[in-house]
């Protein structure tokens, strides 16, 4: 079972790095699409200190949620009876999950920052993938049951973290393709709206009619409201999809308006006097 916080927490940081994402590696295509290349991570353009913000973000940010997990919700009880408490089993999985995150910014600053680490192009990619493929498996195999209204949300939510793995491999494997690019800035945003729409609506205002949380579960009155609290969740998940759409479009038409290349505009020239366009 999850909570409010536990879920906005992390949707915040997921949204933060997805929007980033689509505005960075469109404003990368647009300004040059020859020499574009998939990123892992993309670095602020003014350079100087804030260069590396969004490793440090990723990386303090699944710290923070790591040492909430492990330590503020487990009160330090991490043994009973000389095995692990069984009553924090979810804080103890969520805790390795972002640990995972936590080294993919760490490994990412100690190789943009340092001799120590120095990767080829593509290993970051995969270290990010290996990190969803680790949240992936804990929201599929989770110890906590999830069950009725709450199992459909997280099963949404299960779909939309294969989508973060496809296309960071994808990203990995094709790296001069910007729509893989630009799908792994989309899928990350995704996750992170439903982390908020899932803690709206299970734990918070936007509870369906007919539903509510008692104690640790959410329990509907009938199979009618659970159905009827499914299909809020697709409308939910629609209008995510649809945002995020007129997002990147505004995204893409704004990049090319300040910072278009001249090739772009003469390729956008071409495809509009096209016989197909005429």
């Amino acid at each position: 079972m999850g909570s409010f916080k536990g879920h906005v927490l992390p949707g915040t940081l997921f949204l933060l790095v997805g929007v980033w994402h689509i505005w960075s590696a469109t404003r990368r295509y647009v300004s040059d699409p020859k020499s574009f290349r998939v990123r892992a991570w993309n670095p602020v353009p003014s350079g100087g200190r804030v260069k590396y913000l969004e490793l440090y973000v990723v990386a303090i940010g699944a710290f923070i949620d790591m040492c909430i997990e492990l330590f503020y919700s487990t009160h330090l009880k991490f043994f009973v009876n000389g095995v692990l408490n069984p009553s924090h089993m979810n804080d103890f999985e969520h805790g390795g999950m972002l640990l995972m995150f936590f080294l993919f910014g760490a490994v990412g600053l100690l190789s943009e920052k340092s001799r120590v680490l120095s990767l080829p192009e593509g290993a970051l990619p995969l270290i990010a993938a290996t990190a969803f493929g680790a949240e992936y498996l804990l929201f599929s195999f989770h110890s906590t049951t999830h069950k009725g209204l709450e199992g459909y949300y997280h099963l949404i939510l299960v779909i939309l973290i294969g989508m973060c793995i496809v296309s960071v491999l994808a990203g990995a494997l094709n790296p001069e393709s910007f729509a893989v690019d630009l799908c792994s800035g989309v899928s990350f945003a995704l996750q992170g709206i439903w982390f908020y729409q899932t803690a709206f609506t299970l734990y918070g205002p936007m509870m369906p009619c007919g539903c509510k949380l008692v104690g640790n579960d959410i329990k509907c009155r009938d199979p009618e409201s659970e159905i009827r609290g499914e299909l809020w969740a697709n409308f939910q998940l629609f209008t995510a999809v649809l945002f995020v759409f007129v997002a990147v479009v505004g995204s893409y038409a704004f990049a090319a308006a300040k910072y278009g290349h001249s090739e772009l505009e003469s390729h956008l020239s071409a495809v509009g006097e096209s016989p197909v366009h005429r």
